[in-house]
């Protein structure tokens, strides 16, 4: 079994991915939590596929646990959500020796940590990411957060997980769009520092879904290792974790102003990618031939191409509420070609003429 583990010093932890672990997150969170109370928050897309499996996981190692199911989707990552989680753990009396089993997509991962974060002023959590988002990306480095209107992720904090397990056979019941969510965050990796990624993504895209697969195990590390790395020596998002946000701007503004009922977040981080980097390379920043190497690979997974019909002015008013802006600058990953990027500080009138 491929173990990555993520060094923060005492506050390490291991990240597994093995073929059928969602059967043995009992013997996992035993092994790491001791004798405790887990309560369990997933969605009622996951609880059907996964919730039993875990809570007999749970049981055959002796674990008490509670298990709530909340709706699926984005608008679920809100504070009226993360207020009703607040109730579930209080009546479930969950005390600071206990934990939370985040179980299901990025959206659960984020809320339910969000909300270990904070309860009793924090208390353990485990990340059974489900969907291929989750394990490439939002379940490792300990970010989490709750969206509100005026924009994504706006309230929340950084905590990491006692461990994360991963299980790619969770990955052949996705959607098609759910797993398109994912392949916006694995192309981010091979664009911002890997492309030896970029071209096995590339050398798969022809063969669809069922190409990728084949290969899931070696794109699984390759983007959980990048993500482990990064957090090592920047976990707080001061410096090169930032480049982690490439295509993040514009796509995070699309998300906001579509009410996260539009594209899903890794569609709109593709599209926001795609964007940039046309942008950049017509300003003699990004090396020629790149976007269109980008962008051939994006059509290849079937990922949005074009900008939803939205206000330019739109667009650049929720860019002026994205977390990496300092002040009126905005710091943005540019990349140089595919493999190397650089955080740029610009202004919001860098992006007029992107619609």
């Amino acid at each position: 079994m491929p173990t990555i583990r993520v060094s923060l010093g005492d506050r390490a932890y291991p990240i597994h991915i093995e073929s059928g672990l969602i059967d043995r997150v009992g013997d996992h969170a035993r092994q790491v939590l001791g004798d405790c109370t887990l309560a369990i928050i997933t969605d009622d897309h996951v609880a059907p596929l996964y919730l039993a499996r875990v809570e007999a996981s749970l049981d055959a190692a002796g674990l008490r646990h509670h298990s709530i199911v909340l709706p699926h989707g984005e608008p679920t990552k809100c504070l009226a959500q993360l207020s009703h989680l607040y109730d579930f753990l209080c009546e479930s009396h969950i005390t600071r020796k206990d934990a939370i089993i985040a179980l299901g997509g990025g959206v659960i991962g984020d809320l339910a940590g969000l909300a270990a974060a904070t309860f009793l002023r924090g208390i353990r959590f485990i990340q059974v990411p489900t969907t291929l988002l989750a394990q490439v990306d939002s379940s490792v480095g300990g970010k989490v957060a709750v969206d509100l209107p005026q924009g994504k992720n706006l309230v929340g904090a950084f905590y990491q997980p006692a461990a994360v397990l991963c299980d790619p056979l969770t990955l052949n019941t996705l959607t098609d769009d759910y797993w398109r969510d994912g392949l916006g965050e694995v192309v981010k990796y091979g664009c911002i520092n890997d492309a030896e990624l970029f071209a096995l993504l590339e050398a798969c895209a022809p063969g669809g879904r069922a190409a990728l697969m084949d290969r899931i195990d070696t794109i699984l590390q390759h983007c959980i290792q990048a993500k482990a790395d990064v957090v090592a020596q920047d976990e707080h998002d001061t410096g090169l974790r930032m480049t982690l946000n490439f295509g993040h701007t514009i796509g995070h503004a699309v998300e906001t102003c579509q009410h996260y009922d539009g594209l899903r977040h890794g569609e709109a981080v593709a599209l926001g990618m795609s964007v940039m980097t046309r942008l950049t390379e017509a300003r003699g920043m990004t090396a020629p031939g790149t976007a269109q190497r980008l962008d051939a690979l994006l059509s290849a997974l079937e990922m949005p191409m074009a900008l939803p019909a939205i206000p330019e002015d739109d667009l650049i008013a929720a860019m002026g509420m994205d977390k990496k802006s300092a002040g009126k600058a905005l710091r943005v990953i540019v990349l140089d070609e595919i493999g190397t990027c650089r955080i740029h500080t610009t202004e919001a009138t860098f992006f007029r003429g992107m619609c």
